[in-house]
């Protein structure tokens, strides 16, 4: 239903965006045709607003991926240098935080550790909204600061490093399929404890998940109806603890393949002194203005990145 209401939606934009243009056109023939300079002038001004329609909804599009829509939890970790470090994982917190409240998200701070003397060592939030781990997930890695120190009393320029992890929230009322083909159910008289009414008939049910090779068996009721429901209980109980190891062991992989947090493994490097700049070291987008980007003005990085990995998912089809 999520993937179909996404359809929906999606048509329903491009419908609306083709006829806002058929519209503008026609009043720019209409305007040329009864020699109206104000209606031309007012349906190009049109024309260019539709532009930037367009391009934010080409944008949108390229949030294809399997979890792109869906909320996300952000980490920030202080990386070494003390309270150099653990105030910029602040800043950092604080620069997402901004950014989404412009987006109308919703943010819920999970956990802080606060850090000894300033910033924080560690947090989680959890941010709500319209594709929100789309956006986010291209902020993971380390992030490099470059100023002069608050805390140095000689005025001197240090650099800090913090990293930032962006990952799903992903409900865990898990819909778990189990399809007969993939079953082989066999009964048998049940043995041990209950009397002549449970030994007499093949109530026991056991059964085997083919593809995963789980077996369960039920055999405490006279009633084979009530083992095989209470075996496909166990089953699915089985199945859904078998999904909950594997995203365990993916988490694991992931947390695995980190960087390190400091030098040479940065994804993005904010100068403050001697001059001010932002810049991804992916995509090559900088900005001047270092304040506003703090602030939360982060749409231009996370949509180059997104341009930046479509472009690279092209390359690599057409490569194959």
């Amino acid at each position: 239903m999520r993937e179909r209401n996404q359809l929906e939606a999606a048509t329903s934009s491009q419908v609306a965006l083709e006829r806002e243009l058929d519209d503008t056109l026609e009043l720019i023939e209409m305007g040329d045709a009864e020699g109206d300079a104000d209606i031309v002038a007012e349906a190009e001004a049109a024309l260019n607003t539709l532009q930037d329609k367009v391009a934010k909804r080409r944008l949108e599009s390229l949030l294809s991926g399997e979890a792109d829509h869906n909320d996300s939890f952000l980490e920030v970790h202080a990386g070494a240098g003390g309270t150099e470090s653990q105030d910029w994982a602040n800043m950092l917190l604080r620069m997402y935080v901004r950014w989404a409240e412009k987006r109308g998200f919703k943010v819920e701070v999970l956990e802080q550790s606060d850090g000894e003397e300033a910033g924080i060592k560690s947090a989680t939030i959890q941010i709500s909204g319209p594709s929100a781990y789309g956006w986010l997930k291209s902020e993971s890695g380390v992030h490099r600061l470059v100023r002069i120190s608050p805390y140095d009393s000689n005025a001197r320029r240090h650099t800090s490093f913090a990293s930032v992890g962006a990952y799903p929230v992903i409900d865990d009322t898990i819909e778990i399929e189990v399809l007969d083909k993939d079953l082989r159910i066999d009964t048998y008289r049940a043995s041990g404890a209950g009397g002549q009414h449970v030994n007499r008939t093949d109530s026991a049910v056991r059964i085997t998940h083919l593809p995963t090779n789980i077996v369960v068996q039920c055999q405490n009721d006279r009633s084979q109806h009530k083992n095989k429901a209470a075996a496909m209980k166990m089953l699915k109980a089985r199945l859904y603890e078998q999904e909950l190891q594997k995203r365990e062991a993916e988490k694991q992989k992931v947390h695995d393949n980190k960087s390190d947090i400091g030098w040479g493994h940065q994804i993005r490097s904010y100068v403050l002194h001697p001059y001010q700049m932002v810049k991804d070291l992916r995509t090559e987008e900088e900005k001047g203005n270092a304040q506003a980007v703090l602030d939360g003005d982060l749409d231009d990085f996370m949509a180059a990145m997104l341009e930046y990995n479509a472009r690279n998912a092209q390359g690599e089809g057409e490569a194959a």
